[in-house]
């Protein structure tokens, strides 16, 4: 047992969010070549590196320099094991995202100093408030001109609802930027331009009045950083690690991801504050993770991760217990045993097979059309993990094959796509019509450019105004509900998993049916129902 909560304790397992182009997946390189897992950064959009960034391997990511896929990877650091899961910044990748974010204990949140608080941060924070995940924020960037560090705190603070502790503080900004005062530490770290791929050392100060700061740094600077410090400990509160576990306070650090400054004092920081794998709640009970017995949820699918093999990928989180290579475990939705003889551990597009895993870690398990997101996998208790949800479609289109001989191929690969949460398919009731539905614009061309080049099949979209999808909770025996079928026929269909979905027109729409029809609830997530 004590080696299991040793395991434990090693691991921290993280997602980062932020808006598109605030650079997080350039800051997961940084946090690589730090833990010493890759030799060379490889900048998203820098053209000066032709290396592709490690975490994004889909070849439509490398084509856009933008990440549509979650990834997971994995590093060693000061006897730390992290797990990192790099998300899609941009909007239309949302779902990816808001699921990803079920399988992590904590979060790091970049923020573009030059743009401040962006759409799409704001919509992923309030989910990690709404699950209380512990979070600490980066603004990055500081190399180049932006906003003043106390305006972006007043930002954070207002835009996200945020309460936050400053542990480092920029002394000046984009051209006049010299370095970092590390609070957490107190030293300095200087930022030498001519050094853009290592980092100047850190010299260590006992006091903030020390002359040496003086000469280092210049007066004027130095004056101002001592006024910044005292205003920092005069307006915000003190650090405190149980507040930031309970997600009540949020501390911030400042730097710039693309020339590995300010990455090394958050990762320090990040092991020494950040939560361990904590347990999650489940239908019947809470599991804790240094429970003897495994359990795991598949939080994603992606198909075909190597293209030559047509290989499907489950990611499982595991939450408590050891998850060990050909053992047999239940697929409790199934209620099926199940063995897996090669386990995979990523490493972007690196995979291993591991013997055992622990809390914390994910897997990916090869996958023969077994599995949907959501899915528990336990030691042979039958629980199922709560929260993983299905959110209502903003964008709809009729889906239509381009080539009849490809029919088989195309049905596969929508298949497949859907079960991997890249969009939902709908089916209408009347005459079978199948409808798309995503939460971006963009999924369309990604379905497209994968579907031909994954599956070898071609289809077309037809324009659909649609306002929302909402899934129908009724009793499908009554009076009510019959009426309401009968008025309403031309815009039921039934989803993947075969439930009542109505496709409303309008919020009016929704409105007056809710209003005529009392009894027929109208839902806009669908928990994924394990029946």
């Amino acid at each position: 047992m004590s080696d299991l909560i040793k395991e434990i304790e090693k691991r921290k397992t993280f997602g980062i969010i932020s808006h598109p182009d605030a650079g997080k997946t350039t800051l997961t390189e940084k946090l690589l070549l730090f833990g010493g897992a890759i030799q060379e950064a490889g900048a998203v959009k820098s053209n000066k590196i032709k290396k592709g960034a490690t975490s994004d391997f889909m070849e439509i990511e490398r084509q856009r320099g933008i990440s549509v896929a979650t990834s997971v990877l994995a590093f060693e650091y000061k006897g730390h094991k992290i797990n990192i899961l790099d998300t899609p910044g941009h909007k239309d990748f949302a779902e990816d995202t808001y699921r990803t974010l079920t399988a992590v204990d904590s979060v790091i949140v970049v923020i573009d100093v030059a743009k401040g608080v962006e759409e799409q941060t704001e919509k992923l924070v309030q989910v990690c408030r709404m699950r209380n995940i512990p979070m600490l924020v980066f603004i990055n960037k500081l190399d180049r001109e932006g906003k003043d560090a106390f305006d972006l705190l007043d930002e954070v603070e207002q835009k996200l609802g945020l309460r936050v502790v400053p542990l480092s503080v920029p002394i000046g900004m984009g051209a006049d930027f010299q370095g970092i005062y590390n609070i957490w530490e107190n030293n300095i770290q200087l930022f030498l331009e001519e050094k853009k791929q290592r980092v100047g050392e850190a010299i260590k100060f006992d006091d903030i009045n020390d002359p040496t700061i003086d000469e280092i740094i210049g007066e004027k600077a130095a004056q101002n950083l001592r006024e910044e410090l005292d205003l920092i400990q005069s307006v915000y509160p003190e650090f405190s690690r149980d507040e930031y576990m309970s997600g009540d306070l949020q501390p911030v650090f400042f730097g710039s991801a693309l020339n590995n400054f300010g990455v090394r004092e958050l990762l320090d920081a990040f092991i020494e504050i950040a939560p361990m794998p904590q347990p999650k709640e489940s239908d019947t009970r809470i599991v804790k993770p240094e429970e003897n017995t495994f359990t795991g949820f598949v939080f994603k699918i992606h198909a075909n991760m190597d293209p030559k093999h047509r290989d499907r990928l489950a990611f499982v989180k595991i939450v408590s217990g050891v998850f060990k290579r050909n053992e047999n475990y239940l697929l409790v939705r199934e209620n099926k045993k199940m063995k897996f003889s090669s386990p995979n551990a990523f490493f972007a597009d690196k995979k291993e097979v591991v013997d055992e895993s622990f809390p914390g870690d994910i897997v990916g398990l090869h996958d023969t059309g077994s599995f949907r997101i959501g899915d528990t996998l336990t030691g042979g208790e039958k629980l199922s993990f709560k929260g993983i949800p299905n959110f209502s479609p903003e964008h709809f289109r009729y889906i239509n094959n381009s080539d009849p001989l490809k029919a088989k191929q195309l049905a596969k690969g929508i298949d497949q796509l859907m079960d991997e949460g890249v969009a939902q398919l709908f089916t209408l009731e009347m005459n079978n019509r199948k409808i798309i539905g995503t939460v971006g614009a963009l999924q369309y061309e990604v379905i497209q450019y994968r579907l031909e080049h994954e599956y070898g099949a071609k289809c077309t979209y037809e324009p659909l105004s649609m306002h929302k999808a909402c899934w129908v909770e009724a009793d499908e025996k009554s009076d009510e509900f019959k009426e309401f079928a009968r008025l309403k026929q031309r815009f039921l269909a039934r989803d993947k998993y075969n439930q009542l979905v109505f496709l409303a027109d309008s919020s009016f729409t929704i409105h007056m049916t809710q209003e005529k029809f009392p009894n027929v609830k109208l839902h806009f997530i669908s928990e994924f129902k394990q029946d």
